[in-house]
This record gives C-alpha cells, sequence and structure tokens, in this order.
C-alpha cells in the first residue's frame, strides 16, 4: 500500500519511535539491528510503541468530559467508564429484532473486555454509579440483572464515537479513499490475528530473562 508518508516515519519527518531515531528506509538494516533481524517488524514494533504512547495521553477524556455532564455526585468520567459504555453498546447492537430477549450481564462485559469477572462487576458498579448504565431485572432470569446504557451513558457513547472519528479523520487527511479501505482491511486482519494469539503484554520477563542470560 503506498501512502504519503513511510511506515518509519511520521508526519513531521522524525522516526515512528520518537525524537533521536534515525529513521532509516524500511527493509534497510538499521544501526542497532541484531544480525538476521527483520528491520520491517523492528518498524511496525517502534510505531506500535509510538501509538501507545500518544494514546495513553488523557485528551480525549478531558474533551468528552467537557461535553458530557458529570455522573451523579459530579464525579468525573473515568476511561473505565468508557470501556463499560462501549461494551454495553456493542452487546445492544448486537441483538436483532427478531431475536428473542437477551440479558446484558456483568459476565457478558467480562468477556467482552476480556477481563475477569471480579474486575468487570467493579467497573460496572463505577458506571451505574456514575450514571451511565442501568441495571434493571433480566427478561431471561429476573435473578439476575441486566444492564442498559442511560441517557447520559448514550450521550457519552455518542461524543466518544464524534471524537473518535474526527480524530482518525485528521490523522488520515492526506490519504485517499483507497488508501483508508485498505489500511483498514490490514488493520483489522492484524488485530483478529493478535487476539487469536493473545501472549505479548511487552514481554516484560521474557526480556529481563534472556538478558540476564546473556
Amino acid at each position: 500500500m503506498a501512502t504519503e508518508t513511510p511506515a518509519t516515519k511520521r508526519p513531521d519527518g522524525r522516526g515512528a519511535a520518537g525524537p533521536g531515531t534515525s529513521g532509516h528506509a524500511p527493509g534497510a538494516p538499521g544501526p542497532h539491528d541484531e544480525p538476521g533481524s527483520d528491520p520491517v517488524l523492528a518498524a511496525i514494533g517502534a510505531a506500535l510503541l509510538q501509538l501507545r504512547r500518544s494514546w495513553a495521553k488523557p485528551d480525549l477524556m478531558k474533551r468528552i468530559r467537557a461535553q458530557t455532564p458529570a455522573g451523579t455526585g459530579g464525579r468525573p468520567l473515568q476511561i473505565s467508564n468508557l470501556m463499560v459504555v462501549n461494551a454495553v453498546a456493542a452487546l445492544t447492537a448486537e441483538a436483532r429484532p427478531d431475536d428473542p430477549p437477551r440479558e446484558i450481564t456483568v459476565g457478558a462485559v467480562a468477556e467482552r473486555l476480556e477481563i475477569d469477572p471480579s474486575t468487570a462487576s467493579r467497573l460496572v458498579g463505577h458506571a451505574i454509579d456514575a450514571g451511565l448504565v442501568s441495571r434493571r431485572p433480566s427478561p431471561v432470569d429476573a435473578r439476575r440483572a441486566n444492564l442498559g446504557l442511560t441517557d447520559a451513558g448514550r450521550r457519552v457513547k455518542q461524543v466518544g464515537d464524534r471524537f473518535r472519528r474526527a480524530y482518525l479523520d485528521e490523522l488520515m487527511a492526506g490519504w485517499t479513499a483507497d488508501e483508508r479501505a485498505e489500511f483498514a482491511r490490514l488493520l483489522t486482519r492484524f488485530t483478529d490475528a493478535a487476539a487469536r494469539a493473545p501472549r505479548y503484554s511487552d514481554g516484560i520477563d521474557k526480556i529481563f530473562e534472556e538478558a540476564r542470560a546473556e
């Protein structure tokens, strides 16, 4: 896929890994590459780390908070609130009009977010306290709680989606429609592969283990 910006360059001309990188061409060995290393994979890894640093900044939540009312008790929105809101919205959207009544439980949220049930229960409780999620009797089993979005929760979802679309549109302002479509296809393929092999978590233990051995 040809784009105006090489994979190892940022729009400002600096390397994808941040200031101080050489920004050598993709496929060319870097000064610190190990023998036999793949420079393309190294470039992808550096780009992913840069994305992680950039998206860890709290700008999105600040903007969302500015356009949505505070939750119950005036508590500011948390990123975990947004995670639960998106999970409940996605689970709700999966139900078709002709489907039988279904329930959206804490367990379903835990599965959607790929977290343990106790953590999901705590995060759902926080979203309920913030006035973003409602809890009502399940249509399947009245002993269980069925979750749904409140008006405030739907508003948070709408604002979050709008900012996400505007952000991505700004990042890809110089891209053609074909480039956007190809990137979406490849990124979806990459994400699906990562979901099937969720072993990578920076590999910190393995890194230090091998470093000590050397």
